[in-house]
């Protein structure tokens, strides 16, 4: 069967933890369906700064260049908090974004039946569950345009500029529009088109590459609407598309709609099949070396790999179903642990999930 080698970078805090787990799984889903897996080792973050004086060494891009995909735990923390800012730990993943070419950024928000009652909005409001996919633009706009200081009508002023071209649009349109094909063909694409010249462009270029996926169906929705509609009626969704400062903020929001930050995945994608995943939580090195993290987020970000780098579906859905059985047997990391069900450590839980693919 298949052959895969992948760059792993368990990073800082716990990101060690769950990244182990998460590579146990790998190996799991490799015996049950005959496939590969071989995994190269990385530095980034904190822990290459100790080691080697830099956040992002040479060596860890060739290692990743030279795979067919990159698993992250997470980087930073309070002990490189006074780095210079040109060298601190979280410059290694806007670092590995472009040298990588990873232009697109995958955040699907999800509710299990077995915890909506963490998802702070009313049990009406998602009943029968929810499964949003954002997908963020990530190397444009505001947060790589111009900027700079100057002497405006009022004194010094600040800027920052938004720029988009039709490239950039194009690409991460398409990325979209096709997984929607996936999913339940439906695609919202978030912007301010009533005020922003940039927001306008993109309405034009969605329309132009929606001609290629007919089954598809696009709207469009202003980012102030959708910030709202998020919590007042979050199901009406299925694959949201926006820029990257917008995709920023919405994410986030989604993400809090689940109830745990500790269960969410994410995926970086470039041209091609080539992608970096990573969990959407921090170092948390409070509780590094604890056995207290949740894997489940590291390990559905590995479903995200075999499932948009791997094209390997039904061993993406072997996982996630792994991870919902174990949740509906009331298994639970303290982060999500309640009165009632069974408390575990990061590696009793990733064993757990193991034994249930």
């Amino acid at each position: 069967m298949g052959k895969y080698k992948i760059a792993v970078i368990p990073g800082d805090g716990i990101g060690p933890e769950v990244t182990q787990e998460a590579v146990n799984v790998l190996k799991a889903i490799g015996e049950k369906f005959q496939h590969t897996f071989t995994f190269e080792y990385a530095l980034a973050g904190g822990c290459a700064i100790d080691a080697c004086g830099e956040c992002l060494p040479e060596e860890t891009l060739e290692i990743c260049k030279h795979s067919n995909s990159v698993m992250l735990g997470a980087v930073g923390g309070p002990k490189w908090d006074n780095v210079p800012n040109a060298q601190r730990p979280e410059k290694a993943l806007l670092g590995l974004r472009a040298e990588l070419g990873l232009f697109s950024n995958l955040r699907p928000a999800k509710i299990y039946d077995a915890l909506a009652e963490a998802c702070p909005l009313k049990a009406e409001i998602v009943k029968g569950g929810l499964d949003i996919l954002i997908v963020r633009e990530l190397t444009g706009g505001i947060y790589f345009g111009e900027r700079g200081y100057r002497q405006g009508k009022y004194g010094e002023e600040a800027y920052d500029v938004e720029t988009y071209s039709e490239v950039e649009i194009k690409r991460i349109l398409k990325n979209a529009l096709e997984i929607a094909m996936q999913r339940d063909k439906k695609v919202c694409c978030v912007d301010k088109a009533n005020v922003l010249e940039t927001s306008r462009l993109w309405r034009k270029v969605a329309q132009e590459v929606k001609n290629d996926y007919p089954e598809v169906e696009l709207t469009y929705m202003y980012v102030d609407n959708a910030a709202m509609q998020l919590v007042r009626n979050p199901k009406q969704f299925d694959v949201m598309v926006t820029s990257n400062m917008f995709g920023d903020i919405l994410s986030d929001e989604a993400s809090m709609i689940t109830g745990s930050i500790g269960l969410l995945p994410s995926a970086s994608l470039g041209e091609g099949t080539f992608g970096m995943y990573e969990p959407i939580h921090g170092s948390a090195p409070d509780i590094a070396r604890e056995n207290k993290a949740n894997p489940i987020a590291a390990i559905l970000s590995v479903a995200m790999m075999l499932k948009y780098s791997f094209h390997l579906t039904k061993e993406a859905d072997a996982i996630e179903a792994a991870v919902k059985t174990v949740l509906e047997k009331g298994l639970r990391t303290p982060d999500i642990f309640s009165q009632g069900t069974t408390l575990l450590g990061t590696k009793e839980m990733g064993e757990a999930i193991q034994n249930c693919i």
